[in-house]
């Protein structure tokens, strides 16, 4: 079986291997997040942010597979199984059945934030041991502020 070897140190790996894997958890769980409050959010905007959910949906599969990738390239498994997603993810309950528009953007207004502020932990904990990661978690991170705050102002 061939083994990808990292340039990367064994210490800086290991930082590096649980910074991506928490981004990769974290990722798929908004696509999925997103996704299931795509399909069942009801209200006067449901059309707006209907389709506003579907563009996180989009870049947060974008990100995922980029990261999983960045993983890969260094020799490091990348694990997005629904159960690891399950016990590894920031972020919280999602509401189960309809949910009002308004609660809709509440909700992605905290799963956003809540992977926000762990890929701000990313960006910091990857700057000495591998800026490219880095550049990486930084690109998402601003993806992913453009998105939360137009959630934030979709409910002023």
């Amino acid at each position: 079986m061939y083994v990808v070897k990292s340039p990367l140190s064994d210490a800086s790996l290991k930082t590096v291997s649980e910074a991506l894997q928490g981004a990769l958890v974290d990722l798929v769980d908004l696509a999925l997040v997103a996704k299931q409050i795509h399909w069942n959010v009801v209200g006067q905007r449901f059309r707006s942010v209907h389709l506003q959910l579907d563009e996180v949906v989009d870049i947060a599969r974008k990100y995922s597979d980029t990261v999983a990738e960045r993983a890969a390239a260094l020799g490091i498994s990348p694990d997005g199984r629904a159960a690891t997603v399950a016990v590894g993810s920031g972020i919280g309950v999602t509401p189960e059945g309809w949910v009002d528009d308004t609660t809709a953007v509440g909700t992605l207004v905290d799963a956003l934030g809540a992977v926000i502020a762990r890929m701000r932990e990313r960006v910091e904990a990857t700057g000495e041991p591998d800026p490219v990661s880095q550049d990486i978690f930084i690109g998402i991170t601003a993806d992913l502020e453009k998105h939360h705050w137009m959630f934030q102002a979709e409910n002023g």
